[in-house]
């Protein structure tokens, strides 16, 4: 028995309980079922990024004042933000907490449907489908079997679809949260506080968009998780933002 073999019993054992339901889909909505199960575990980090956020916003003109007061010291502004933020109780990369603690899920599924073993055993998962589509097979075995607008392509267009408009929400979202912590904080804000602020806050609304080529070069059932983490994540941050204080502009 491997390392992975128990995770593949609980997939199958969670599709052979859902067949009733989901019918052949049924591994596919225990896929699903996993996903969730993962983003409960990680829903108080979750939590805590979000309570994060709102802290950040509300000290934003302490920290406009901060770099008005040292201007001419990076340095020194670097250290009394960090030491704000420390006396406040908040990290200013809480936020990316929970996608790293969702990674081992995800490598944990990549694996289960890319490895024609497991335990020294054939992967049984492997005969299972989401539709027309293998969980284990990839979007460029969909054009090869049909193209695009195959059977099993279809499958790919509404996940890619999915995609699209959770990243559309989740660009527009982020670019208004950013805008609102920019003119909070001043010209600069956090960016000219803490080193890597600038780019992260840059590439931030950009990376949902990422997803499309994560989905189409994985195993479609990693690529359900993906889509699947992804919808979830939208939702929660609209739930746990709801009530988002706005902080005071800082003075010119």
């Amino acid at each position: 028995m491997s390392f992975f073999s128990p995770f593949a019993d609980l997939v199958d054992g969670l599709g052979d309980v859902l067949e009733p339901v989901a019918g052949t889909a049924s591994t596919a909505a225990a896929i699903v079922l996993f996903t969730a199960f993962v983003r409960l575990l990680v829903l108080p980090l979750s939590r805590a990024a979000a309570r994060g956020q709102k802290a950040r916003t509300r000290l934003a003109p302490q920290v406009a004042a901060l770099r008005k007061k040292y201007k001419k010291n990076p340095d020194r502004l670097r250290k009394a933000t960090l030491e704000l933020y420390a006396a406040e109780k908040v990290s200013p990369f809480s936020g990316i907490l929970p996608s790293l603690c969702q990674l081992p899920a995800f490598f944990l599924m990549y694996h289960l449907f890319a490895s024609a073993e497991i335990g020294g055993a054939p992967n049984t998962l492997l005969g299972h489908s989401l539709f027309a589509a293998p969980l284990g097979d990839r979007w460029k075995d969909a054009l090869a079997d049909g193209g695009v607008f195959g059977a099993h392509g279809q499958v790919y267009l509404v996940l890619f679809a999915v995609v699209v408009a959770v990243a559309g929400y989740n660009y527009r979202r982020t670019k208004r949260q950013l805008a609102g912590a920019a003119a909070a904080a001043g010209p600069g804000g956090e960016a000219e506080a803490l080193p890597g602020m600038g780019a992260m806050n840059k590439i931030a609304p950009l990376m949902s968009f990422m997803t499309l080529f994560t989905v189409g070069f994985v195993p479609l059932a990693a690529g359900l998780y993906v889509v699947t983490t992804t919808l979830w994540t939208a939702v929660e941050r609209t739930l746990l933002h709801r009530e988002e204080p706005a902080a005071v502009p800082a003075a010119a």
